[in-house]
């Protein structure tokens, strides 16, 4: 089953290398790893996307709790949350139908042409992971020139927090 963690840590160097490095002692694989300071600057959010049994996620989150740079945990997955990921990517549209139709697909998928040369477009479009995926395939009659992807941020919905 899939889980997000999102997980409040000290933003101190070597804290970030703690976390994937108890991943990685263990055997646990990261789909997807966000990271970046919160609105108070000693504290970082990381927000981990991984793959595992109840039995096996329930493990990584004890171990993660025994951490000293570890703040607070919260396994997004056991209650309603909103999941984002932002992806970049650049397509060839060289011609003039090939320009019309990734634009109307980008408009349609709601994404923002960030970019535009006469051999491409860069596009920009924030949502799930099967909203971004669905747009991947759409695509797929063009030839996708490079893609980077942000992997998940995740927050509770409701009264739910993840703060100190």
């Amino acid at each position: 089953m899939r889980h997000i963690i999102a997980i409040l840590i000290e933003n101190e160097a070597g804290a970030l290398s703690r976390v994937v490095g108890l991943f990685s002692a263990r055997g646990y694989n990261i789909e997807s790893l966000t990271v970046a300071p919160t609105d108070d600057p000693s504290l970082s959010r990381i927000t981990i996307v991984a793959r595992g049994t109840d039995r096996v996620i329930e493990q990584i989150i004890k171990q993660l709790n025994k951490l000293i740079d570890v703040v607070k945990l919260l396994d997004l997955s056991e209650g309603p949350h909103i999941e984002r990921e932002m992806m970049l990517i650049k397509v060839k549209a060289s011609t003039q139908t090939q320009r019309e139709e990734v634009k109307r697909l980008a408009d349609i998928f709601g994404g923002d042409i960030l970019d535009v040369t006469s051999s491409s477009y860069t596009i920009e479009l924030t949502d799930s992971g099967d909203k971004i995926d669905a747009f991947i395939e759409a695509l797929s009659e063009h030839k996708i020139l490079e893609t980077v992807r942000s992997g998940v941020s995740g927050i509770a919905r409701g009264d739910l927090i993840l703060h100190v």
